[in-house]
């Protein structure tokens, strides 16, 4: 009876790893598509002084770290509080990340397409 089980498992954890496997690797040949093909309206579309191609990286690349979370640090199987502290802690650190980044480029574009920028005393 305890082969059964185990055989049991041993199934589920496989299928569970090539359900995280293909979800990922669909994840990732979406964003080489869209990286290889660059379509011209999410290239010059912007929002937030970003194009909308840069967005979709961005958000896939999130979606794909909180997974990898998910999964491979079995947080499916922990309690909430701890779920919260881990996940969202990253999250809203990429974010953060994220938008210094943002803002800091959009300033080095700003001084590269402008001229240099001199101090006045």
């Amino acid at each position: 009876m305890a082969h059964d089980t185990a055989t049991h498992d041993s199934g589920s954890a496989k299928k569970r790893i090539w359900n995280v496997f293909i979800i990922l690797s669909v994840l990732t040949i979406v964003e080489v598509i869209f990286g290889y093909i660059r379509p011209r309206f999410f290239v010059e579309t912007t929002f937030i002084n970003t194009s909308i191609l840069n967005w979709l990286f961005i958000i896939l690349t999130i979606f794909k770290a909180y997974y990898i979370t998910w999964a491979f640090m079995h947080m499916e199987h922990e309690t909430k509080g701890l779920r919260r502290v881990v996940v969202w802690t990253a999250v809203f650190l990429i974010c953060y990340l994220i938008a210094i980044l943002l803002i800091e480029g959009g300033y080095i574009e700003e001084v590269y397409t402008g001229g240099h920028i001199t101090w006045d005393f």
